[in-house]
């Protein structure tokens, strides 16, 4: 039985539907950004601000869960929000005809980040405070399918939008956050039980949390199963985000001016945002059925399947001329997505100790931190070598993948039959 709404917090339907509006505006944005600097700044230099960029979002991220912990999740989710007006403040005034600075776009774009990574860990530990762990599972996934109808339809009003109108638009994203801001401020409470003295923290400084994570990811350097699979788990994320990396600037260079698709006339940005949406859409209606469906396979060849199907899809994209061979591309590349996106972390369970599970989780992570920071290379590379080259290459790193997905389990297989 699924806990109805009527029983959740008033915490959550806070969230819901503030994060709703919020995240739309943010995928409204956030998708044409690459596109922006690439042509503002040049591919190279774009790929490499963009890679100092998620650099210094990996890092701070790290203190997003120490300070959820210690200073509450109310608190953190206040702070965030501020922050993030703050710097949206500062991108409507570097976008406007005034100063008109893609330098301070980054620097403000960076800051919205480093907010969203403060943000994420309390938000979560939010829902883990409030709902009885029965339901949690039910829970996340409502607020994940909300994100994931966001990426659907934030790039399709960008594409209308933000391209025409930029600063009006960041200007209302500011409008929303603001009241956002004031519903945590007014309506929700405090759920962290360190805050509310129900279970006090031991008290640890920055430098000793920081410390500490680092430590958790030496689990890394001595199971070579784990490593294997995080080593995997990097070469398909950095594919993964390419969607909003080197996709929309090849989009950008391909199609013309404008292209006819069935009965409309689209530009560029209208094409990727499009394509942008079938992703989104195919990951939120089908994860659930396929993650049902691919359980009736081995967990090796799923995570080999998936790899294959994202060097086709890469292949495909990398060779389209036309808004239908995008699309398809696109749906080969979502399916692959997909195919694991429940079997990921049931493996992390499986394979950590009961002792380590956290660290383990917690060292999983790696998988997306380093593939975020290493996929801006992708657009500098392409620079080089040309666009076509650049998606063989990353074809091949999915291949590549593949293959360590393939050993990963055949470890795991012989570590069962020894023990």
């Amino acid at each position: 039985m699924t806990m109805r709404y009527s029983e959740w917090d008033v915490n959550l339907k806070v969230r819901l539907y503030g994060e709703a509006f919020v995240d739309i505006s943010f995928w409204m944005i956030f998708p044409f950004l690459t596109l922006y600097f690439s042509e503002t700044l040049g591919r190279t230099t774009a790929g490499i601000l963009l890679i100092t960029s998620q650099l210094i979002t990996a890092f701070t991220g790290l203190l997003g869960g120490f300070l959820a912990d210690k200073f509450g999740r109310k608190r953190m989710l206040i702070v965030a929000i501020s922050g993030e007006i703050m710097c949206f403040v500062l991108f409507a005034f570097a976008r406007s005809s005034l100063i008109n600075s893609p330098l301070l776009v980054l620097i403000a774009f960076t800051g919205v980040s480093i907010a969203g990574s403060f943000y994420q860990p309390a938000a979560q530990a939010m829902i883990a405070d409030v709902v009885p762990e029965k339901h949690r599972a039910y829970v996340f996934s409502i607020f994940f399918t909300m994100l994931n109808i966001a990426v659907v339809v934030g790039p399709l009003l960008g594409a209308v939008l933000y391209i025409n109108y930029p600063v009006q638009s960041v200007i209302v994203i500011i409008i929303l956050e603001s009241i956002l801001l004031l519903a945590l401020v007014k309506l929700t409470h405090e759920t962290a039980p360190s805050v509310l003295g129900k279970e006090p923290a031991p008290k640890q400084t920055i430098g000793a949390v920081l410390k500490e994570q680092f430590a958790s990811y030496k689990v890394v350097l001595r199971d070579k199963l784990f490593l294997m699979f995080i080593i995997a788990g990097i070469l398909t994320m950095q594919t993964i985000m390419q969607i909003d990396m080197l996709f929309p600037i090849y989009i950008k260079e391909v199609i013309p001016t404008t292209v006819n698709f069935l009965t409309m006339t689209l530009n560029a940005e209208q094409v990727f945002a499009i394509t942008l949406a079938i992703n989104g859409f195919i990951v939120a209606l089908t994860a659930i059925a396929v993650t049902k469906w691919m359980s009736r396979y081995k967990e090796g060849l799923v995570f080999v399947l998936s790899c294959i199907f994202y060097a086709v899809g890469l292949i495909i994209f990398g060779s389209s001329i036309s808004v239908w061979q995008f699309i398809i591309a696109m749906i080969v590349f979502s399916i692959a997505e997909v195919m694991v996106v429940g079997f990921q972390q049931s493996f992390v369970a499986r394979i950590a100790p009961i002792d380590n599970r956290a660290m383990y989780f917690s060292a999983s992570g790696l998988r997306n931190t380093i593939g975020r920071v290493i996929a801006p290379l992708m657009v500098t590379i392409s620079v080089g070598i040309g666009y076509f080259p650049t998606f063989v290459v990353m074809a091949i790193l999915a291949l590549i993948s593949g293959v360590i997905y393939h050993f990963v389990f055949k470890m795991e297989q012989r570590k069962l039959t020894t023990e």
